[in-house]
This record gives structure tokens, sequence and C-alpha cells, in this order.
């Protein structure tokens, strides 16, 4: 009887469990990684139904950006490194605000002064997501060195510097599982599915129809769409 019921625990688990699927091989060169978000803490006032639902990562060889776009307005903010041409871009929408600000080689993306002094330490544990085989880092701040945050990256995707002008940029590797804080709201983020495409090379090219503006003011649009 216990057998049976112990079964059945496990058929359960395995169709309510979170889920994750790879199409590909493991060494793919490009492609799509799609995450999943969670809102903690203290987010924005905008119910969640209109907020983000999931974050798109394209790359191909050492080029990547990052999508978060909500479905509602187009509104979002989208960070773009294209290393081979010093292209290291945030784009911001909001319904008819189009605003990007390119940041200098080596230089953090504007909206995360909020994790500024984090300490990274890597750790021996190991975790598989996707299918991929990926390495863990502890994140802790300066306000509360106790409160620990896992990040869990993979080194079997080629990207060279995958997270350069982020917060991460210690990291080498992909990040699977992670998270950011953007003005006031953390978003955690993992990943959900990963499929192995062809990537066109304009995807990488700095975009039109966007305004410059300082950082600055780039920040001060970002606070404004995360605490709306």
């Amino acid at each position: 009887m216990r057998s049976g019921k112990a079964l059945l625990f496990a058929i359960i688990l395995v169709f309510t469990g979170p889920s994750c699927s790879r199409n590909g091989g493991r060494f793919m060169n490009q492609g799509e990684i799609h995450y999943g978000v969670q809102y903690e803490g203290q987010v924005t006032k905008m119910p969640l139904e209109i907020m983000p639902k999931n974050l798109v990562v394209s790359f191909k060889d050492d080029n990547i950006i990052y999508e978060l776009i909500s479905p509602i307005g187009n509104s979002g903010i989208i960070n773009l490194s294209n290393p081979s041409k010093e292209i290291y871009d945030t784009y911001l929408s909001l319904f008819t605000i189009r605003y990007f600000y390119s940041s200098k080689p080596g230089e953090i993306y504007p909206g995360f002064e909020a994790m500024r002094g984090m300490e990274i330490k890597n750790t021996s544990k190991t975790e598989v997501i996707c299918g991929f085989k990926c390495k863990n880092a502890e994140v802790s701040f300066p306000s509360d060195r106790s409160k620990i945050y896992n990040v869990w990256y993979t080194e079997e995707i080629p990207v060279k510097n995958p997270n350069a002008s982020t917060p991460f940029y210690q990291i080498d590797g992909v990040l699977m599982s992670f998270f950011f804080f953007i003005g006031r709201s953390e978003f955690h983020f993992e990943a959900q599915n990963i499929y192995k495409k062809e990537i066109p090379d304009k995807t990488f090219e700095r975009k039109e129809r966007f305004k410059k503006v300082s950082k600055s003011d780039i920040n001060k649009f970002i606070n404004k769409m995360v605490s709306l």
C-alpha cells in the first residue's frame, strides 16, 4: 500500500512539477533562452497581468540580447551586447517613449544601482537545468551579508563574456537561474525553454527610432517604469 502511494506521489510530481525543455544540441552557438519571471519584494503597482511574463535572451557567437517586454503596449527594457562593434546598449520603451543609452565597454548597464557592492562566491554545487550542467554562485549584499541569493550558470553554451555590462560580469557562463534588482523591484528568472535556431545578425545591430539620452535620464525612466 505504501509503495502504491509513493508511486502515485511520484506521478503527481512529474505532472505538476516545473518543466524545462531544450531543442537542439548541448554546445549550440546560437539560439534563444526563454525564462519565466517572478516578482518579489516591493514591485510595481501595475497589475501583474500586464507585466512581462518572460525574459527572452538571444545569443549568437559572442553577441547576446536580453528582452524583458510587456505583452501590453510593447513596453519594456532591452540590453544588447555586441562586443565586436563595442555596442552595449540599453533600450527603454514605455508606450510612446523610446529611449536608449549607449554604455562604454566595461560599464554596467543603467538601472542596476541597487546591486552595487554585491559579492559573488563560487561554490562546488552543481545542478542540471534544461539538460545543461550548471554551476552555482552565492550572492550577497552589503546591507545583509547573511542573506544569500543563489545563481546558476552553464559553461556549455559557448558565449564569451555573456554577462558583460551586467552586475554578474564576474561570472563566465550563461545565466540559467538568476535575479535582478531594478530600482526598488526584484525580478527572478528561471530558464524554461532553450531553442537552437538561427538568429539574424541584424538582431545585434543598434536599433533605430530610439532617442539617445544620458545615463541619469534613462535611470530616471527605468525607475519610473518599475515603480508605476
